[in-house]
């Protein structure tokens, strides 16, 4: 049986105002597929993902997320289909004034779960998944960088998402940690999630095989297994980095792409 497209895109241009970061994007992601998106940083992962979830408009070429055309798509329709989507991001952007459970039962709420019952059930179920049911009643401070980021997996899966994007999900970890955060997300690409992972991590790739896309000059490229780059040594990290409040619900960030010169668009061409 043919697996379920869940991202179709053709010649795509990945664009920020007049600056072009990717040329002709081509990218298909399969139901249960884990992708990762490597690529230096500024290469354009972020700005890539952007696109998916509908933080930066698509100008050229065919786009599908969701069975969504995403040139054509409402702003007043992109938080449906962000929904269906679960956002990891690097900066984890936890509640810092809430404990663990709070955090979570405020994005159910948040997405129209009425049931006390029915969020508390889900809750428990997500913090399973992740490894995390004694730290129900925690706060944010007294987690590791780690258990932090696993927190956010499970906030990212409260509601059963069809596709999950990470953004740098293991870059405020150490290696044991790092590891940890990729295999839950290859485990939920094997229940049938896809996943695409944006690192600069080339040891995952060969600790946790999956498909791999590289961003370098301005193009996206599909690697093949003997073009795939050789591990680099992790640098060290802080395993317990420092607290960091955000609005839970607010999916704008600011991306590694920011301050890296990128190509201008030639209306000549």
């Amino acid at each position: 049986m043919e697996e379920t497209l869940i991202i179709d895109y053709h010649e795509v241009d990945i664009q920020r105002e007049d600056q072009v970061l990717l040329y002709n994007v081509n990218l298909q992601v399969h139901e249960g597929e884990f992708v990762y998106l490597t690529g230096v940083v500024g290469s354009g992962k972020s700005s890539l993902l952007k696109t998916i979830y509908g933080e930066l408009d698509i100008q050229t070429g065919t786009a599908e997320v969701l069975g969504r055309n995403m040139r054509s798509i409402r702003r007043r329709q992109v938080p449906a289909l962000r929904r269906e989507l679960g956002i990891v991001f690097q900066d984890f952007r936890l509640l810092t004034d809430r404990n663990v459970r709070q955090n979570l039962d405020f994005v159910l709420q948040a997405t129209g779960w009425k049931s006390r019952t029915e969020r508390a059930d889900r809750i428990t179920e997500v913090l399973q998944i992740v490894g995390l049911s004694d730290k129900l009643e925690s706060m944010p401070y007294e987690l590791s960088g780690g258990e932090q980021q696993r927190v956010c997996i499970a906030r990212a899966i409260l509601n059963k998402p069809r596709l999950i994007l990470a953004d740098e999900a293991t870059g405020n970890q150490d290696a044991e940690s790092g590891r940890q955060t990729t295999r839950i997300l290859q485990d939920l690409a094997k229940e049938g999630t896809a996943v695409i992972m944006a690192t600069h991590n080339t040891l995952l790739l060969e600790q946790f095989p999956g498909t791999v896309y590289v961003c370098q000059d301005h193009r996206l490229r599909l690697l093949e297994e003997d073009t795939m780059p050789q591990p680099m040594p992790e640098p060290e990290v802080e395993s317990k980095p420092q607290d960091m409040t955000s609005a839970a619900e607010d999916t704008h960030i600011e991306d590694e792409d920011d301050d890296i010169p990128v190509a201008t668009i030639d209306n000549n061409n």
